[in-house]
């Protein structure tokens, strides 16, 4: 599955499927939350917080890729991220674009 964050693909003609996404919930860990609260002290990447948006970045686009494929895709374009808060303890993270059919000029 080709994806893209380019609205289209040089040297293809694309037929567009539609829009597909997908999503992960994730939560805050009381563990990291206290390592990264002793980091902040001192400054410096939050590593366990690095690892934690680096899963779920790869969860939701792994995601996305499934939806178009059964929609029968052949690559997505124009992916782009959004996030939004749920509760106090807990984060959406959506990959989105546009699923299409690809075929040569």
């Amino acid at each position: 599955m080709i994806i893209t964050t380019t609205e289209g693909m040089p040297g293809y003609e694309l037929d567009i499927i539609g829009v597909v996404y997908g999503s992960t919930v994730r939560s805050k860990h009381l563990g990291k939350d206290i390592v990264a609260f002793l980091k902040g002290l001192f400054g410096g990447e939050l590593s366990e917080y690095t690892e934690m948006l680096e899963d779920a970045r790869r969860q939701a686009v792994s995601r996305m890729a499934d939806d178009a494929a059964r929609k029968g895709a052949d690559a997505v374009v124009n992916m782009r991220f959004a996030t939004s808060q749920i509760g106090t303890r807990a984060a959406e993270l959506t990959a989105y674009g546009t699923a299409v059919k690809i075929r040569r000029h």
